[in-house]
């Protein structure tokens, strides 16, 4: 896969995906410490996301690297001119899920919902988004 020569992306993704079979193990004995945990991950990458938006955006531009085509045109193209509007908005939701997963009924149904379509909008970034972890995660919730 595009990346592992890079040994700072295989240790990044080793424990991702070490992480993620965690978060399964966690959610399948104890559900409500897995709505717990996964809302305190969306809330800390809310938080990354929208701080490294805000103070050095081209951060994100590293991404096309690691992506499948189509995401690479993407990544180089709209969104190198609008990052902080794009990952802004991202943060915003990830903020927003991070909140209704602590909630009940239509609310967290819709922020389970908001998880898994961002956990596998991010798959086609590879390495990137330490996929398989974030089917890992999508199965979870």
């Amino acid at each position: 896969m595009k990346g592992f020569e890079n040994h700072s992306y295989l240790l990044a993704y080793t424990i991702s995906n070490i992480v993620a079979l965690l978060f399964l193990l966690i959610s399948a004995r104890w559900p409500k410490a897995g709505r717990l945990i996964f809302s305190l991950l969306f809330a800390w990458a809310g938080w990354i996301n929208w701080r490294t938006a805000l103070n050095t955006p081209e951060y994100y531009l590293y991404y096309s690297d690691l992506a499948i085509p189509l995401y690479r045109q993407i990544i180089q193209g709209w969104f190198s001119r609008h990052i902080t509007l794009a990952v802004g908005t991202i943060a915003s939701c990830q903020l927003l899920i991070a909140g209704g997963l602590l909630l009940k009924g239509r609310i967290y149904k819709i922020a389970v919902i908001g998880a898994v379509g961002f956990l596998l909008a991010i798959m086609p970034l590879g390495v990137g988004s330490g996929f398989p972890c974030t089917l890992i995660l999508a199965v979870t919730l």
